[in-house]
Formats: structure tokens, sequence, C-alpha cells
């Protein structure tokens, strides 16, 4: 480092604490006009939706063909059955060259992606943030329930503005409610406050990223160049809302890390994001259910297991493959309740429903959990993007590398890259995936 001195570091260091949660990576390089994507050339916005380790396939996967397949009573899809029509289900994707949990999680949106390689090591989020520049307030929108417990590392962490550099989930309803709509219960004068002083532990947290530039080698230019743009958001963002756009009448605020409260949790995040779609706070948002190797345990349905162990066991284990079943359909609900609202929702100033001009992606690390190997990575995809997507299908792609299915999305989304992630696997988009 070197004249930058001790005492500076320690002040960067609590600046950047006092930030909090407010602080967060993100990547808009090589972006569009403000304003982003026309009318028309893409679906109008891209939603991640993820649960980890794996999946029993034979619990998880339709029966039937392409166009008359239907979910097997009590399989971890039945709940899906109201949006079926809404819905393509994808089986046969692999991730070549991956395996097990860590892995899988870190190539799972980034597929495999290095700085060099033409999406720059980004996550797909990321990378359509970056690319289509909506000029919404925030470029993404990363929400989490019970992500952060084991800290930042590529176990617990799905979103990537470059190689290395995550984009941390927000774990805390009440801290994404403040973002998006400024402090809880506050008065106006409270308000204005409490923006000027994160503005200024924004601005000295920004001198000082830009005084230690100057003394570190290329490759921390580079990671401090993440953290500033990431800070130039964040200012932007500050605010509240500033749209007309109404707050809730509430907000959750609980323990985040407290397995008792993990449904509560979820669903209020969903709430939030769905309402930040709504009002056009953002176009690009992710809400991430645990993590890889994940220990929530499923109290509220009488369960006492984690995720994890359900996730590894065997078939002669008939009780506890049920408990597995049991875990996952409640997620099937939780994707079926996100779906339903925007099926619900008209387009705002536009035609069809919310779902119907968007992509929503449920995502999954991982094959078979019991055989930490990633193929037939399980993939569903709602909604019609815009008419990009012919949706109430049941696809079996049969082994297809997984970047084929990040560039389908990203296409959906109006952008032509022609590869994502690591191009030694595979050119192109899925074959049979569009309209």
């Amino acid at each position: 480092m070197g004249s930058w001195s001790r005492r500076t570091f320690i002040a960067s260091g609590a600046a950047a604490a006092a930030a909090g949660p407010f602080i967060r990576t993100l990547n808009n390089t090589q972006a569009r006009a403000a304003g982003g994507i026309g009318e028309g050339s893409g679906a109008r916005r891209l939603i991640i939706f993820f649960s980890p380790n794996g999946t029993i396939h034979d619990h998880w996967r339709p029966s039937g063909g392409e166009y008359d397949f239907s979910f097997p009573a009590g399989s971890i899809l039945e709940p899906l059955e109201p949006h079926r029509d809404e819905l393509i289900i994808l089986d046969g994707i692999d991730f070549y060259g991956v395996a097990n949990h860590e892995p899988g999680m870190a190539a799972m949106l980034t597929g495999g992606g290095a700085a060099g390689d033409l999406t720059g090591g980004k996550s797909l989020d990321q990378y359509v943030a970056g690319e289509l520049a909506f000029g919404t307030k925030f470029p993404s929108l990363d929400l989490g329930v019970q992500t952060s417990a084991w800290g930042a590392n590529n176990q617990t962490r799905m979103c990537y503005s470059a190689p290395k550099v995550f984009v941390p989930p927000d774990d805390s309803p009440l801290s994404v409610y403040e973002r998006m709509f400024g402090q809880y219960g506050a008065s106006q004068s409270q308000q204005d406050t409490t923006f000027s002083r994160r503005k200024s532990i924004v601005d000295l947290v920004s001198g000082e990223l830009k005084s230690l530039r100057y003394r570190v080698g290329y490759e921390e230019k580079l990671k401090l160049d993440q953290h500033l743009e990431s800070l130039v958001q964040l200012e932007a963002s500050l605010s509240g809302s500033g749209d007309g756009c109404a707050a809730p009448d509430s907000v959750l605020d609980v323990p985040t890390q407290e397995h008792q409260y993990f449904a509560d949790i979820a669903r209020a995040q969903m709430d939030l994001m769905f309402t930040a779609l709504a009002c056009d706070l953002t176009r690009v948002a992710s809400i991430q259910l645990s993590h890889t190797v994940g220990p929530h345990v499923f109290t509220w349905l009488g369960l006492t297991e984690g995720h994890h162990s359900l996730s590894h066991m065997s078939d002669t284990d008939v009780a506890g493959v049920a408990k597995y079943v049991q875990a996952e359909r409640w997620i099937s609900e939780q994707f079926a309740y996100l779906v339903d609202r925007l099926k619900n929702a008209p387009e705002p100033g536009g035609d069809g429903s919310m779902l119907d001009n968007s992509c929503v992606l449920w995502a999954q690390e991982m094959g078979d959990g019991r055989l930490h190997d990633c193929v037939s990575v399980p993939f569903v995809i709602a909604g019609g993007a815009c008419g990009a997507f012919q949706t109430g299908r049941y696809l079996n792609f049969q082994s297809e590398p997984h970047q084929k299915l990040l560039v389908s999305i990203c296409h959906a989304m109006g952008l032509s890259n022609p590869v994502f992630g690591d191009p030694s696997h595979g050119a192109g988009p899925l074959s049979g995936l569009g309209a």
C-alpha cells in the first residue's frame, strides 16, 4: 500500500462499514444510452430466482412430451400447475467442466467466464443490466434470504460484476425498503438528515478509494474501479424512490439469519422486489434463497434437518426423500407466488401482464445433489419475454451446455452476444427455445 497510512485505512474501513448494506458492487460498463432498449426489441425485465443444492430428478421431472407434459401428483413442480401455460421446463442442460457445490455456484450465472471473455466474467444479471442501461434507480436489485451467515465467498454469492467481484444480496427487508423508499417511519426532515449523512459517507469512501488508486498495481486498480462505479450508482439511489410510487404501509424487521424467519423474509423480499419492478425502480432483479450447501431448516414445515442434509437422502431412505420433496415443493410454491403476482399485474403503460413482458428464470447450481454433479441442472423459465419465448413446454436438451441458455436469455432481452462466459463450451443460443 506504499505510504497509504494505517490510520487512513481504518478510517476508510469504518466509513465503508457505516455505509453497510447500501454499498453493493455493480458493473455498468459498455452501457447503452440512458433510457435503455427500445420498446419491442426485447423483454422489459429480467428476474432471477435461485434455490440451492440440486434436485432428485425422478421427483422433479414432468411426465409427457413437449406440449402435453404434466406435473405428477406429489412431485416437486406440481405447485406450478396453475401457471403451466406460462412456463418452460428445461431439462438436459449441463455445466461443462464443473462439478460440486462451489464451482456450480460460481459458474451458474457467469458461464465460467474470465476477464478476457466477451462477457467479462460477469453474471447474467449484471451483464444485462450493464449492456442495456435501463436508466432506472437501481441498475439491478439483488435480494437475499439468509445468504450471509457464512460471509461473502463463492459458496454464498451468485452475482458477479467481474471475476471474483461479488454483488452481495441484501438479506434485510428493512434495508431493502429504506433503499427503495427512504428511512422507514421517518419525517421528511429526518429523511433529509439521513440522506446527507449517507452521502457524506459515500463521498468520504470515494475520495479514499480515488487516492488509493494511484498507489496500487494494475489488478488492484481494476477492482477499485468496480467499487468506485458502485459508489456512483449508490449515490444516485440514496434519496428514496423519487417517482411517486407508494411505499408499503409496513416492512418486516426481524433477525435476518434465524431459521424460523426464513419463510417470512422470503415472502417480504419477493413483495419488495415486485414493488420495485412495478414501480420501474429496476428492471433487473434477483432473489437468492440461501446459498449452496445451505443449512436452512424448514421449521415452519415441521422439518428438523437442514436443506443440505435433506438433499443427500438416498432413494432407500423413503422418509428422508419425502422430507426433501416437501421442502422443495415449498420452494416451488414461492416461485409460483412470484409468477402469480407478475401474472396478475397489468403491464404499466403497456399491453398484457408484467409476466408477459418479463423473463423469469429459476436457476439452481447442481443437478443431482447426492452425486455432487452439474448434469441435467434443473431450470424453469416463466413469462413470454415480450414474445421471445413460446411457453407451455417441457424441453430436454440432451446435455447442451448451459452457456447456450445464458445466450438465449440475453437474446430474449434484446442483446445479440454470440457467447456467454467460457466460449469453449459452445456458442449461440439453445436451438428450439425461442418462439
